[in-house]
């Protein structure tokens, strides 16, 4: 699948790494933080279930010990 490949960097948060914030407000910089922290809450969240998911797939397709 194309979405498990690595991201070349001109992806979004290489362009938000890039911007100028000198034109932000200060209200602006901190409505921008909070949407920032919500984005790494829901990018956390989605790195939580792959891990389970890729938990469970391991423990279901780990090879029987030899008894």
């Amino acid at each position: 699948m194309e979405d498990d490949l690595p991201r070349k960097r001109h992806d979004a948060a290489a362009l938000l790494a890039s911007e100028v914030l000198d034109t932000y407000s200060q209200d602006e910089l901190l409505e921008r933080v909070a949407l920032l922290e919500a984005e790494i809450a829901r990018v956390k969240a989605h790195h939580a279930r792959a891990a389970s998911h890729r938990q469970a797939a391991d423990a279901f397709f780990k090879p029987r010990s030899a008894e």
